[in-house]
């Protein structure tokens, strides 16, 4: 059965499927990434998985993997195959393409930025499937964002496009660790609201999801800390909204896990702002941490040029 290998590395862990020329998930698997031993032990780690999927393939389904994606954080220099940089990592400037091909017998690998990946994945196969315009913005550790246009993800002149969590939307606000102050991930990310909530209810282990809880049960505090990080989030999307001008707003990540608790005022708070804009169908992203694996497998059949015809159902 053809099959091509995706794999989707995070700071903590590594997911990877091997997956079939119409989509299906035929094999699934995770482990640690393995930070804490180096840069150099975690591309080892890589290399040493996409080998071990490569030999599953051939002996579940009698031939090796056609070819193989790739989804990393940090700066990532797609035409050229380069990990640039990833400061949850440590590594710079590791041409992973190369060396995954060289590792798998010379196949074809396409290398990702993991959230626009993603957002490749959520724009062809999740939420944003039929949507010709759409932005895709994980709430997660930070934020960041992914420009769907026709079927593929805007990455800009040098790789650095949707960085919508670097929008200040408060100035003077907290330190960004981009070195600016009141950018938007300090606000309204899930950490960000983990903050806010740890200090607001005293209690150092109380995290976003506490947060929405505390908010469903009518906690005054809970909801003040939620409004500000909604109304800090709806400022920026408009922003977004009016340089971008999608017709679907997906938003994933942790923060999303609150469901209506989070769509239900985001919704509003944005309506409340636009002005001369048209309001995006705003959205839950559908297919979870899985997203990055999903797109990491487009890539690799964008290479063979197939995967436009893909009719992906997510079953592994």
């Amino acid at each position: 059965m053809r099959h091509v290998i995706a794999l989707d590395v995070g700071g903590t862990g590594m997911k990877a499927a091997l997956i079939g020329a119409d989509g299906t998930v035929l094999h699934d698997s995770r482990r640690a990434t393995g930070r804490e031993h180096g840069p150099e032990a975690v591309v080892e780690t890589i290399l040493g998985f996409a080998a071990e999927l490569r030999a599953h393939g051939e002996q579940r389904y009698g031939q090796s993997a056609a070819a193989a994606g790739v989804a990393v954080p940090g700066i990532v220099d797609t035409a050229n195959g380069v990990a640039v940089y990833a400061a949850n990592l440590g590594w710079r400037d590791v041409p992973l393409r190369a060396l995954l091909a060289e590792r798998l017998g010379g196949v074809p690998v396409a290398l990702g930025h993991d959230v626009r990946t993603g957002g490749l994945a959520e724009g062809r196969i999740g939420a944003g499937r039929g949507a010709d315009r759409f932005l895709f913005v994980p709430l997660g550790t930070g934020i960041a964002g992914a420009i769907g246009i026709g079927g593929a993800i805007e990455e800009g002149a040098h790789g650095c496009a949707g960085e919508i969590g670097h929008i200040v939307v408060r100035p003077g606000g907290p330190q960004c660790g981009c070195g600016r102050h009141g950018c938007l991930e300090t606000l309204a990310s899930a950490s960000a609201v983990s903050r806010a909530w740890a200090a607001a209810s005293g209690d150092p282990e109380a995290d976003a999801a506490d947060c929405a809880k505390a908010v469903d049960s009518g906690d005054e505090a809970a909801a003040r800390v939620w409004r500000e990080a909604v109304d800090a989030l709806a400022d920026g999307l408009v922003t977004a909204l009016t340089l971008l001008d999608p017709g679907t707003l997906i938003i994933g990540g942790g923060l999303a896990e609150a469901g209506e608790t989070l769509f239900a005022p985001l919704r509003a708070a944005v309506e409340a702002r636009i002005t001369f804009q048209q309001p995006p169908s705003i959205v839950p992203a559908a297919l979870g941490d899985t997203a990055g694996c999903l797109g990491a497998g487009l890539l690799a059949w964008d290479l063979l040029g197939t995967s436009d015809t893909l009719t992906t159902e997510v079953t592994g």
